[in-house]
């Protein structure tokens, strides 16, 4: 039974982890979370009748193993302040808190003094300032992140990358935060590509989300079969005792 319990436990986990990759299917520059699972504590079965070399355990748990790091697709919008990253890397941005953080989601905006930010309210970090009033639409983001209007730099993006993308941990609106599993972030490399006017597509598929929440149903419904199977069994030998 609590083999069966720790099996349902585990397939909420997942169940959770696909329902939430679904929700993001039309967030910009989203990756889907990976979930693997893991066996849970296993004993020798002998000195339950059971012939020699037979184990038993207390059934599998689900580990969340991070997040994907594949590219996205990348999508032309037209707008000014849309840009893409292509190749590895992030935009390094400041929460609410003053945490640093990462993204990949590259839709940008400008408040009312010109501060260059997410559309979700982020700032980029370091601050990128530019006149009060600016047309979005004159302003220029070269492949290295530079922002300019007219040819005049008014400061650049920081791109920054960690040894373990995968490891990232989420943070709020879409963003990552690095820890001792990704690694510290460090700028990143010649490779990584600004494109000013497009958006990077979540790296979502629905058709294998939709399988995974299926398979995890599933397995949820054979769990829960096994529990009540087993309440019938327990039942029985109660009655017999009495």
């Amino acid at each position: 039974m609590y083999t069966a319990a720790a099996g349902m436990a585990a397939q909420q986990t997942r169940l959770d982890a696909v329902a939430t990759d679904l929700a993001n299917t039309n967030t910009t520059g989203y990756k889907h979370a990976r979930v693997a699972f893991r066996d849970l504590v296993y004993d020798d079965a002998q000195g339950y009748g059971a012939a020699q070399g037979v184990r038993i355990g207390a059934g599998s748990a689900a580990t969340p193993i991070g997040r994907a790091t594949g590219q996205g697709a990348l999508q032309s919008t037209g707008r000014a302040l849309d840009i893409a990253l292509e190749g590895p890397g992030f935009i390094q941005v400041k929460l609410a808190d003053g945490t640093k953080a990462l993204t990949r989601d590259g839709n940008l905006d400008l408040d009312v003094t010109g501060k260059l930010r997410l559309s979700t309210g982020e700032y980029v970090e370091p601050p990128v300032t530019l006149p009060a009033g600016t047309d979005p639409e004159n302003i220029g983001i070269a492949p290295d992140g530079t922002v300019s209007i007219g040819g005049r730099s008014y400061g650049r993006l920081t791109l920054l990358d960690v040894a373990a993308p995968g490891a990232l941990t989420g943070g709020p609106d879409n963003t990552l935060i690095p820890g001792t599993g990704s690694g510290a972030a460090r700028g990143a490399g010649k490779g990584t590509i600004v494109h000013q006017g497009t958006l990077e597509a979540s790296d979502v598929d629905e058709a294998t989300a939709m399988t995974d929440m299926i398979e995890a149903q599933r397995a949820f419904q054979l769990a829960s079969k096994a529990i009540q199977t087993q309440d019938q069994i327990l039942e029985i030998a109660n009655q017999v005792k009495r």
